[in-house]
């Protein structure tokens, strides 16, 4: 039987751009050759486009677009396959084995990519504030078919990668920051749920760039808003036309639904009237024993009561009792209400009042449901500014080391926009995290509730503060740059973003359980470290003339010698579409470690060996997926298949040597103790 090896790289974007296209279209495919000659499934363009009709655009001269140099690039760098991995970090991380918060350090294209068969459609809300295109602070290493020769001197190289510096003298400043942000949202739509949502801080240089962008990427009709964030109550007055009080925040719905949104909540009054003069004339019955009343003790007869503005019928004659209608109040006007909205509201809590004889009911809500909120953001709805954010630092530090962090009641407030009060947890995802202010968002949004309704995904690439305090202009940027090398280094920490981002998680989560101890015993404020590296394979394509002795082994064990298991299992779950804060647990038989992860969701062996009792211990485990070294069954295999060491191999392992040559394929070994049809090994087991 031949088993599959678990795939080495993300699913090339086009594949999936197919596989979404054949499930609306399957009549439209067919096969045809490549340059090689090997057949592969491609569209028939001609049945495509008898099918869309008169919708096709058919290379008019003149069309509705938004291009840019290098957009064609873009597209094809987010469709392009990752063969990265990500590492795991135990030891930097908090609560490791209990955790379901993830913190992933590289760049967020290739993480968003290696996330995809994990998380593809389980991210309730994305956050992102991408670098402004200010021509001073935004980096990054995307290469999109530039001629970087007239441009050499404002490159860096790190670990061998081109980094760029989009200064405003580059001939393509807006064009690379929009190449930039699109492939990533190409990629980060994937991730969303049908009704997740995606929020974006962004000035005013690129929001008009940045609007046709997510127009195009996530369609205009699913547009929300552009909601206005009062970012600051002292703006400076270094512009000759206009104070920069606030900052934009582009707003975005996978798939827009007809549910609304949630912004503040009212507090209970008693001034809420019934009455309403528009409304035709109907009956209400308040039942006996629940209204309240500032009326005497004594009966009330029927008849006309009332305001000049309102008349109000009495039907028939009712009794008030210290303080309370102890008879049916009967009342013909022009209410608001139909008797079943009043029952409804009275059975979940409304309190009902008719305080005079004018009988004017007036209703007191136990609570409010949260009014649609606005379009602008500031202290009215409880959002800080930027001031309330940098001085909220010196709670968790001694000096300030974040410029311009986002305050935590900002992203606290977009979360609750939809949040459906549901008891299944979700994800809320920032993948330009920075200062790690999302994180401090979930964990004060599940200490307010009472329970971890949401837990986060960041991903940030660690940028190097000492080259961020070279290129630092401002003067007060570059003493809180200083302060947090100074910081790092009194920590004997490396000098980058991530590490000054993890140390704030870490004191902003004591910090909560401090502040709140009685209610945040299952508070989860962990989080797991990942960390964005090269392959964990060697590479083992040659052409023939390049074969050595040397390469002929590495395909007897392809995996780099530094990797350890725990860095395969990781790989292998990210692979196979298993969320990566699962639970897991280890055990060892014959000298071999086994994993497992979620209770048989995942079971993987990576050493030694795979042995009888190996696979026995897996067996027990019911697994629904296995993951075995390809290099044990070929140890496995040499043994067996030497005449002198046969029999010493079978003695160690086998209860029975006799039965030795039964068992010599150990994937039929394997199926048997399973139990498992020939399919289902197939479909369940992979090597690497």
């Amino acid at each position: 039987m031949q088993i599959e090896h678990l795939n080495k790289e993300t699913t090339d974007g086009t594949v999936r751009n197919l596989d979404a296209l054949y499930q609306l279209f399957p009549s439209c495919f067919t096969e045809a050759p490549d340059a090689l000659g090997k057949v592969h499934r491609a569209v028939d363009w001609g049945k495509l486009r008898s099918l869309l009709g008169e919708y096709v655009e058919d290379g008019e001269p003149e069309k509705y677009d938004f291009t840019w140099v290098g957009k064609r690039a873009a597209q094809r760098e987010a469709a392009a396959p990752c063969r990265k991995t990500l590492r795991p970090c135990p030891e930097e991380s908090v609560d490791w084995d209990t955790t379901q918060n993830l913190y992933i350090e590289g760049d967020n294209l290739e993480v968003l990519k290696l996330l995809q068969n994990s998380y593809m459609g389980k991210v309730k809300m994305i956050y992102i504030d991408p670098p402004y295109n200010t021509g001073n602070d935004f980096v990054y290493h995307d290469d999109f078919d530039k001629d970087y020769s007239e441009y050499d001197k404002h490159n860096k190289f790190e670990d061998g990668i081109r980094f760029w510096k989009n200064l405003d003298s580059n001939g393509r400043f807006h064009s690379d920051w929009c190449s930039m942000i699109y492939a990533r949202l190409m990629v980060a739509r994937s991730l969303l749920t049908e009704d997740g949502v995606l929020f974006i801080s962004i000035d005013s240089r690129e929001i008009t760039n940045l609007k046709k962008i997510c127009d195009e990427v996530f369609g205009e009709g699913n547009f929300i808003d552009i909601f206005n964030w009062a970012k600051t109550e002292t703006p400076e007055n270094l512009s000759k036309k206009s104070k920069q009080i606030i900052e934009y925040i582009l707003c975005y719905q996978k798939v827009k639904d007809d549910s609304k949104f949630r912004g503040v909540r009212k507090e209970s009054v008693s001034s809420n009237g019934l009455l309403n003069q528009p409304n035709a004339i109907g009956v209400l019955t308040f039942p006996e024993n629940k209204v309240l009343t500032s009326i005497p003790n004594g009966i009330i007869p029927p008849g006309m009561y009332g305001t000049d503005a309102y008349d109000v019928e009495l039907l028939e004659e009712t009794e008030v009792k210290d303080g309370l209608f102890v008879k049916p109040v009967i009342l013909r006007a022009k209410f608001k209400w139909s008797q079943a909205y009043l029952k409804n509201e009275m059975d979940n809590g409304t309190i009902i009042r008719i305080p005079t004889m004018k009988f004017s009911p007036s209703y007191e809500k136990k609570e409010y449901a949260p009014e649609v909120p606005a379009n602008l953001i500031n202290s009215k709805v409880g959002v800080d500014t930027n001031e309330n954010a940098s001085g909220y630092q010196l709670q968790l530090f001694s000096k300030k080391v974040f410029n311009y962090p986002k305050p935590v009641s900002l992203i606290q407030y977009l979360m609750q926009f939809k949040d459906d009060n549901q008891e299944q947890p979700y994800y809320v995802m920032d993948f330009f995290s920075g200062s790690g202010t999302t994180a401090e968002s979930c964990m004060k949004f599940n200490q307010a509730l009472g329970f971890n309704h949401c837990n986060y995904i960041l991903v940030q690439l660690p940028e190097d503060l000492n080259e961020a305090l070279t290129n630092a202009k401002n003067p007060s940027e570059k003493e809180i740059i200083q302060n947090a090398i100074d910081f790092l280094q009194e920590q004997n920490s490396p000098v980058n973003l991530c590490e000054l981002a993890k140390e704030r998680i870490r004191r902003a989560g004591n910090k909560i359980k401090a502040d709140n101890p009685l209610t945040t015993q299952d508070l989860d404020i962990g989080f797991r470290v990942l960390k964005c590296d090269e392959s964990n394979y060697k590479p083992v394509a040659f052409a023939p003339k390049d074969y050595t002795q040397e390469s002929l082994d590495m395909f007897l064990d392809n995996i780099k010698e530094e990797r350890t298991g725990l860095d395969l299992l990781f790989d292998c779950m990210m692979r196979w579409g298993l969320e990566l804060s699962l639970p897991y647990e280890t055990q060892k038989v014959d000298g071999c470690t086994i994993y497992n992860v979620d209770d048989g969701n995942l079971v993987a062996c990576f050493d030694g060996v795979v042995t009888s009792a190996v696979i026995d211990a897996i067996a027990d485990t019911h697994p629904l997926r296995v993951v075995f070294r390809d290099s044990s069954f070929t140890e496995a295999a040499q043994k067996m298949n030497n005449p002198q060491e046969r029999e010493q191999w079978e003695l160690a392992h086998f209860a029975e040597p006799k039965d030795c040559a039964a068992k010599l394929n150990l994937f039929e070994l394997f199926k048997q103790k399973c139990g498992w049809t020939d399919q289902e090994v197939q479909n369940n087991v992979r090597v690497i």
